[in-house]
C-alpha cells in the first residue's frame, strides 16, 4: 500500500479571508497522517473545536506531493 502523508495544522489568521497566520509561533500542529481520510477526520475535529472563532482556520497539507515538485500531481492520485 502506498503511503500518502498529510499534515493537519492551523491557528489564528490575521484576517478571516486570508491565509496569513497572526503568530507563526502559535500554529497548532495537529499531526501527520498516513492518508487523506484520517487527516480529514483530524481536520474536521480541530475545525469544529474552533467554530466560534472566525479568525481560526485549519488546513490539510498534502506532504506526499512535495516529493517531486517538478511533476504535476495527477487528479486521480488521491484515489490510489
Amino acid at each position: 500500500m502506498v503511503q500518502r502523508l498529510h499534515l493537519v495544522f492551523g491557528g489564528e489568521l490575521v484576517n478571516p479571508s486570508s491565509t496569513q497566520f497572526a503568530d507563526v509561533d502559535k500554529i497548532d500542529i495537529v499531526g501527520m497522517f498516513p492518508d487523506y481520510a484520517s487527516a480529514y477526520d483530524a481536520w474536521k475535529n480541530a475545525a469544529q473545536r474552533t467554530v466560534d472563532d472566525a479568525h481560526a482556520r485549519y488546513f490539510i497539507a498534502h506532504i506526499h506531493r512535495l516529493r517531486d515538485e517538478e511533476s504535476a500531481a495527477s487528479p486521480t492520485e488521491e484515489l490510489g
